[in-house]
């Protein structure tokens, strides 16, 4: 098959983007079984496992890694409730005060993180809370609140209201058409931004380092390691997650082609009843 110039020209920005892409990710798990003690591939020294075992026996780092999964929990507990109530809140008003509050919402996604970590160091302290990891949650959900309120407001605009007011004609309360009705609709983007927030948090920098006190997370620590001089114990805890997140999406994609094929056969199986009942009507 002849490709015409744009369909090449296409091709060849999209190989280019992927090498661009993964490269460096490429690179980065190479040096991790290299065993020189600087993170590189070139010059090879040999192939070893040694920067594995010393990840294992990287106390610091673990206990960094660790704050940074607690710190992007709580985030999730803090933004997702949050930013539900903000996109349920927006789609009800009217549209002048839709559009106001709505720019008010999505202000601090425009404001440097450095000065969200600064401000809410100054703010709490003069409230008597010093820094931490909470302080950090609290930097860091003031704006991965407005990441959730998008997504969930995105998949809110196409919820078919009739059905709501179907459910509360039906005797059901408004508690209950919200967790029967409207919740399942929302669920698909309520994980994608508790996912998306996660990953705000845990990758944060800016706001988490004014706002930490004396806890370390995982992007100070590496931070701190280019300073101090970085080992190939850092490329080897990249590999490890790199695996973990591949192992995760993979696992996602089986289990949403196993619920889509669920469904599937659900409605073949509704529609050949259907048929079926077609015929025995006519006969009666």
């Amino acid at each position: 098959m002849r490709l015409t110039g744009s369909e090449l020209l296409l091709r060849v920005y999209l190989g280019v983007f992927f090498v661009y892409l993964f490269a460096p990710l490429v690179i980065m798990s190479a040096a991790t079984f290299n065993t020189s003690r600087f993170p590189t591939v070139a010059p090879w020294m040999g192939a070893t496992l040694q920067w594995f075992q010393a990840l294992w026996a990287d106390e610091q780092m673990w206990r960094a890694l660790a704050n940074s999964v607690v710190a992007g929990l709580a985030v999730i507990v803090v933004s997702v409730p949050i930013g539900v109530a903000a996109a349920m809140l927006l789609d009800g008003l009217s549209k002048r005060a839709k559009s106001f509050l709505y720019a008010v919402m999505v202000s601090p996604l425009l404001t440097p993180g450095v000065i969200i970590g600064i401000s809410t160091l100054i703010f709490w302290e003069r409230l008597g809370v010093k820094g931490g990891l909470h302080l950090a949650v609290i930097g860091q959900s003031s704006f991965i609140i407005a990441y959730v309120m998008l997504m969930v407001l995105a998949r809110l605009q196409r919820f078919d209201r009739s059905l709501e007011e179907a459910a509360l004609d039906l005797g059901a309360t408004h508690l209950q058409a919200f967790r029967r009705v409207l919740l399942p609709h929302l669920m698909p983007a309520i994980f994608s931004s508790a996912v998306l927030a996660f990953f705000q948090s845990f990758e944060n920098y800016n706001t988490t380092l004014f706002t930490r006190g004396t806890d370390v997370t995982l992007t100070i620590f590496l931070a701190s390691k280019v300073r101090t001089g970085l080992t190939p114990a850092v490329n080897a805890l990249g590999l490890v997650l790199i695996a973990f997140t591949i192992v995760g999406a993979i696992a996602y994609e089986v289990l949403r082609r196993r619920e889509a094929a669920r469904a599937a056969a659900a409605r073949r199986a509704a529609e050949q009843a259907e048929s079926l009942g077609e015929p025995a009507l006519q006969g009666a």
